[in-house]
């Protein structure tokens, strides 16, 4: 999962120390790439390859030491990173890139939001993986994401975003709520309707300028994400206006809004960070990456103060992850898949994991030491490995559509309009219907 501001807040910046203190040293070890000698085209004249890799936000990879690692198990193989901070200014040059056939890297990173309009109109510009990588090792979801209906498999899978709640101990305690993650994982078993009213029940004893959550566009984004039909349907038809799970949460939301439970911030900005460290906010609609941005904007005078349970309801929801591509065009096609194939086995993967806590989409990984035993101190030492792998089980396996990302955010604009200006629903919802179908035409 990328983290930047826009197509679902992806704006991954800060790792997170989640684990055991047990190495993957060992592991890292297994699942090699092997022999550079290949005659790649990119080759020098005494066979040393650079290998590229393009991406965006915090993929985690230089912060677990991989590409490190990697050159010294293929010392004719070096890899190099080119990392743009922002999704949004990442995805125009890729597709400018891909539409000139000139620029590209050997790896390439997509973004999830963006996976439905790659395979759909690009997928023959990327290399086929499904007979380098085993894609029964994903959630099997992500791996059809990638999937063309060819039956190529365009990019494989780095992590995903299992949904749960992160919620403020000391704010519950103060409002006389449960402090416990089993007690208020109780609370909110029967799904975000018992989450607002345990809101409510928060409002009633909150400590004077508090909120009980930060966003209702990120609940918005959790419910919809929790269904398997979500902005478009199985014949790639825009179906948001009749959606279920949108109406659902956009009723949600407008509720959330209308009853002050909501602070209205907008995600990852200044506002918002500044609402962590303050502890402003009692709750944060929560996929797996965004322990990292709570535990670093909220800073370490609030250590111990947050704590993690599982999400609303009964079925889970995934906020996030992305997938690495090989383009066809690039001089090492062979020596980047074997990279590829590398960087998202098992141990690879919970490398990352430990490094900057992004969850692995290969499920080999859940039972590795360094993701099943997880801990995060900083959450009063909540077991996220298992709360994580526990949330992935119950994911559905949703339609994904080619402008996801663009609805998305802008039904999120105008619950964000409902929350600060007071706008009423059903204006908010007429601006957002009329700027989604100027987008997607």
């Amino acid at each position: 999962m990328r983290i930047t501001r826009s197509v679902a807040g992806r704006r991954r910046r800060t790792a997170i120390v989640a684990t055991t203190g047990l190495t993957v040293t060992a592991l890292l070890l297994t699942g090699c790439g092997g022999s550079s000698d290949s005659g790649s085209k990119g080759a020098d004249a005494d066979g040393n390859i650079t290998l590229t890799v393009a991406d965006f936000g915090q993929f985690g990879y230089k912060e677990a030491g991989l590409f490190e690692k990697y050159h010294e198990l293929n010392p004719k193989i070096t890899v190099k990173e080119d990392t743009t901070a922002e999704e949004k200014n990442y995805y125009p040059k890729l597709l400018q890139q891909l539409n000139s056939g000139s620029g590209l890297a050997d790896v390439q990173g997509i973004e999830v939001g963006r996976i439905k309009e790659i395979v759909d109109t690009k997928a023959d510009s990327f290399a086929d993986l499904s007979k380098v990588i085993d894609v029964n090792e994903w959630v099997s979801w992500k791996a059809k994401q990638a999937t063309a209906p060819s039956g190529a498999v365009i990019g494989a899978g780095t992590d995903i975003g299992p949904m749960s709640l992160c919620y403020n101990r000391e704010l519950f305690e103060k409002a006389g709520l449960p402090t416990d993650r089993v007690e208020v994982a109780k609370r909110t078993a029967g799904g975000w309707e018992d989450f607002l009213a345990l809101g409510e029940e928060y409002k009633k004893k909150a400590p004077k300028g508090t909120y009980f959550m930060d966003s209702a566009s990120a609940m918005f984004n959790a419910v919809v994400s929790s269904s398997p039909e979500q902005y478009y349907d199985a014949s790639g038809k825009p179906v948001y206006k009749e959606s279920a799970s949108v109406k659902k949460g956009w009723e949600l939301a407008a509720e959330a809004a209308s009853k002050k439970l909501t602070q209205g911030l907008a995600q990852f900005e200044d506002q918002w960070q500044a609402a962590l460290r303050k502890s402003t906010v009692a709750t944060v609609v929560c996929p797996a990456w965004m322990a990292g941005q709570i535990s670093t904007y909220a800073g370490d005078a609030n250590k111990g103060k947050w704590d993690i349970t599982s999400a609303p309801g009964e079925t889970s929801a995934n906020w996030g992850g992305s997938f690495l591509a090989v383009p066809k065009s690039g001089k090492n096609v062979e020596e980047a898949t074997k990279l590829v194939k590398w960087l998202t086995a098992p141990a690879q993967q919970a490398a990352v994991f430990k490094a900057i806590g992004v969850f692995p989409s290969n499920q080999g990984a859940y039972e590795l030491p360094e993701v099943k035993s997880a801990t995060l101190p900083y959450f009063n030492d909540a077991p996220i490995g298992q709360i994580y792998a526990d949330g992935a089980k119950s994911i559905p396996e949703a339609v994904l559509g080619p402008k996801d990302g663009v609805i998305k955010d802008s039904i999120s604009t105008q619950i964000n309009n409902m929350e600060q200006r007071g706008t009423k629903p059903d204006a908010a919802w007429d601006v957002a219907v009329r700027t989604i179908d100027k987008a997607i035409g």
